[in-house]
């Protein structure tokens, strides 16, 4: 199952992930047999758009036995929240507010 999430971007992302993929919620698309070769494009296409508009996020996720967690995760831009690794696993780390400046 690959995964892409797209936050605060232009419409032309819908309409291309859309033709490819299911929007299963607004900015979430799912198709659960993608091959290495159409994940690889898909991104080619997202990046490259996102290099040139510069806004939103992206994050792609899908089932890899060899990466940590046996899940691969690609992204693009700003994220609220910060993924790491730890231990062969990929934990979720929340950024800090920053604090309030007198």
């Amino acid at each position: 199952m690959t995964v892409i999430v797209t936050v605060n971007v232009e419409a032309r992302y819908r309409g291309f992930l859309t033709s490819v993929m299911l929007e299963i919620a607004p900015g979430v698309y799912t198709s659960p047999a993608l091959t290495q070769g159409i994940r690889d494009r898909i991104w080619g296409v997202v990046a490259r758009w996102y290099y040139q508009l510069g806004t939103g996020s992206i994050v792609m996720t899908w089932r890899d036995p060899s990466a940590p967690g046996g899940q691969q995760i690609r992204i693009l831009g700003e994220p609220p929240k910060e993924i790491v690794e730890a231990d062969g696993i990929h934990l979720v780390r929340y950024r800090s507010a920053e604090p309030a400046s007198s």
